[in-house]
């Protein structure tokens, strides 16, 4: 058996839904006297599972329940699982950010952690002041960090603007600044949650070099939550599955993934069928899956009461976090897909070279003409860009995609 050098035991965690404030009192109260007297918290008997999907009947919800792992020196684990499954909230807990509701965690040496974006930075101070600051508050010495300043500016690529203030920054720029300073600090535990995906793909890979040799090169542990599976499979040694709060499955990354890509919320939904204006959507003829760099179709068949003039179809591909990645319509490309009114027919995207980085993604469409909205749907295509991590495409929040797809974009209406 290795080097443990974190263990968790029978950790759980347990929420009240609803306003903060709610009838706690009278809670605190029952609890107060249930400890005085020897006896088990209440409210640690009720609750109901993590699901976020169902309507549950009671006020108490375990975010975790019953997590049991232990992870080695130098083992990088990857944790994966849908949204609400408990992931954010266990690495809360190994962090420290939180306390467990029961349940026990033992660790060796320092804990690093990068949880959200800009979690530690003041917007009004610099860059450089910020890194002071930040690692004073994972633990650094100031002359640790004076130390390591040119190396962590110079990992970040931040370094023209490195006298600005952060909050001039943008979500890119915060997380490889951010990063830079929770991989310097030399953690014996370094946990990273999902932050890397607002990176672009070439700070991506240098993250997860950097994370690969903090592992592999110098020992230390890394315990990594991306829904980017490239990535996870790429960087991480075991693997984790999580679902509505328990642990589903802890082995092999490679048996992982399989469960993983298995859970429900899999089920690609590439068509969409409507019963009011938007008749049909469909992604690349049914398939789930694009290939980076592979050719992007949508076709959208559309049937109005009254004809429309100056058809407009727009399209916002967003994360699985809701941010909007893309939003483009023929308008903003000055194509016109009609010249006379008509009130039927199949408007036909073509992006030639799609450029988004592997992971999931949802699909908004708006169908109107130049001034109304005839009708929106909302989250009525999902999907999954698959391909190697080696990528070479900027994928930044505050860069606008729309430039990428220059030139590669094609508009069709067939009647």
């Amino acid at each position: 058996m290795g080097d443990v050098i974190l263990k968790v035991e029978n950790v759980s965690k347990q929420y009240r839904l609803g306003q903060v404030g709610t009838g706690t009192i009278s809670h605190d109260l029952n609890r107060w006297w249930a400890k005085i007297r020897g006896k088990e918290d209440p409210y640690l008997k009720i609750g109901e599972t993590n699901d976020r999907t169902i309507k549950g009947n009671s006020e108490y919800v375990w975010a975790l329940k019953d997590i049991n792992f232990e992870v080695n020196r130098g083992e990088v684990l990857g944790i994966i699982g849908k949204n609400g499954a408990g992931k954010s909230t266990l690495l809360k807990i190994l962090s420290r950010v939180t306390s467990p509701t029961t349940g026990s965690i033992k660790s060796k040496g320092r804990i690093a952690s990068l949880l959200e974006v800009g979690t530690g930075f003041h917007p009004e101070m610099t860059g450089r002041e910020n890194i002071y600051l930040n690692g004073a508050i994972l633990g650094m010495t100031k002359k640790e960090i004076t130390s390591k300043i040119n190396e962590i500016i110079e990992f970040s690529g931040c370094e023209r603007y490195i006298d600005t203030p952060v909050k001039r920054y943008s979500s890119g720029m915060t997380v490889r600044l951010a990063f830079a300073v929770a991989a310097h600090l030399d953690p014996e535990i370094l946990v990273v949650d999902e932050v890397l995906a607002v990176g672009d793909a070439e700070f991506q890979k240098k993250a997860i070099g950097k994370m690969q040799d903090i592992s592999k090169g110098q020992g230390r542990t890394v315990l990594f939550v991306s829904h980017n599976m490239a990535a996870v499979k790429s960087l991480c040694t075991r693997g984790m599955v999580l679902e509505n709060g328990y642990v589903t499955f802890a082995g092999d990354i490679d048996k992982a993934l399989e469960i993983y890509e298995n859970l429900d919320f899999v089920e690609f939904n590439s068509k969409f069928k409507g019963d009011k204006f938007i008749k049909e959507v469909i992604l690349n003829e049914g398939k789930g899956q694009i290939k980076y760099l592979s050719e992007f179709k949508l076709e959208v068949e559309f049937e109005t009461i009254e004809p429309v003039k100056n058809l407009v179809l727009g399209v916002v591909i967003k994360d699985i976090n809701e941010t909007k990645l893309i939003g483009i319509n023929n308008k903003l490309y000055k194509v016109k897909l009609n010249e006379e009114s008509i009130n039927k027919g199949r408007i036909i995207l073509k992006i030639n070279e799609f450029k988004l980085l592997p992971g999931m993604y949802k699909i908004d469409v708006f169908l109107g003409d130049s001034l109304n909205d005839v009708e929106v749907l909302q989250d009525c295509i999902n999907f999954t860009v698959v391909e190697d991590f080696q990528v070479d495409v900027v994928n930044d929040l505050d860069f606008r995609i729309n430039k990428v797809f220059h030139n590669k974009v094609s508009w069709a209406l067939n009647k």
